[in-house]
């Protein structure tokens, strides 16, 4: 029995840990779909495994100094992708732009600072929110975090208030 319980933990355990696999295929729908010509783009992708991460953010909030709504943010998010592009053109994020306008995708927000701009973009049915994609694009590379929850807009301007403060 003892031996049945612990290979049962083993593959839990495994099954949790290969989501943390890094990879160089692209992880959302229009890198990995479209049959674009990337060019010279290179791919780094890889899921969070929020079961392990959700944990660790909170306390790193916490530590910071962050307020107890953006904490409660992060316990309505229900999986997490991050997908990272070197060598990225301008013509590549217009098109990812315009897919994501094809794709009922609203542009909430748009940051600038210090060179980077950083873009939030939502994807809501009704009052709920299903879907987050936030783009933070620099000169030498894209980063793309692609967010699946279940949000209100009040949580998402809570998030963005407390970010646009400090």
């Amino acid at each position: 029995m003892k031996t049945l319980k612990s290979f049962f933990l083993a593959i839990l355990t495994i099954g949790m840990l290969q989501s943390c696999i890094v990879s160089e295929k692209p992880n959302m729908a229009f890198f990995s779909d479209s049959g674009y010509n990337f060019k010279d783009a290179k791919f780094t992708s890889f899921n969070v495994p929020l079961l392990l991460a959700k944990p660790y953010i909170k306390r790193a909030l916490r530590k910071d100094g962050e307020s107890e709504e953006l904490i409660r943010l992060i316990t309505k998010v229900s999986k997490i992708k991050i997908l990272t592009v070197e060598n990225g053109s301008k013509e590549m994020l217009n098109d990812y732009a315009k897919f994501l306008n094809n794709n009922h995708y609203e542009d909430w927000a748009t940051i600038k600072h210090n060179g980077e701009n950083v873009n939030l973009r939502v994807r809501q049915k009704g009052e709920s929110i299903k879907n987050m994609l936030i783009t933070v694009n620099s000169e030498k590379e894209l980063v793309f975090v692609d967010v699946k929850g279940n949000f209100t807009p009040d949580d998402i301007s809570k998030m963005i208030n407390s970010v646009s403060d400090k």
